[in-house]
């Protein structure tokens, strides 16, 4: 019974489509892929790779002042640093200024660390796509143009599993 009151739908979305669909060549698929691409997302400049894998990791809503202080750990579970402060780049990025440790305290330095490379594990942050070694060799963070984020603010950080 329930078919038979579809198929009045199905005639008319049948009159409605083409018979026969002109195949599209790879060339204007991908065409169509870049110009969609910037209206979708506002008119930026298409997202880098880091950016795209942190939308992968279903980014949600944090509140700055709940960050502060948290850890960053890198693969190994091991403390990279802690978070210090949230600041917003001249060029509209969100870092976290992440106090690296060091060894025993040896080279330890501020560094920012670009919000992307990092996911969220509860009360800890996990250092996703920066190893240990470039936090070393990483410049120390010297506040230039940057400005501090407010406490009551929010940014979207990447989920990250346990």
């Amino acid at each position: 019974m329930r078919i038979l009151s579809l198929l009045p739908c199905v005639i008319a979305l049948a009159a409605v489509l083409p018979a026969k669909a002109a195949p599209i060549s790879d060339r204007a698929l991908h065409i169509a892929q870049l110009t969609t691409f910037p209206a979708a997302t506002g008119g930026a400049e298409p997202a880098s790779p880091a950016e795209q894998r942190m939308l992968r990791r279903f980014p949600q809503p944090v509140r700055v002042g709940d960050l502060i202080g948290l850890p960053v750990l890198d693969e190994n579970h091991r403390t990279i640093g802690y978070v210090r402060k949230v600041v917003r780049t001249a060029q509209n990025k969100v870092e976290l200024i992440v106090d690296y440790d060091g060894w025993f305290g040896w080279e330890a330095h501020p560094v920012a660390v670009p919000i992307e490379v990092v996911g969220i594990q509860g009360r800890q942050l996990a250092s996703l796509d920066m190893p240990r070694s470039e936090y070393v060799a990483a410049p120390a963070w010297r506040q230039a143009d940057e400005t501090a984020i407010a406490d009551d603010d929010s940014v979207k950080i990447a989920l990250s599993k346990l």
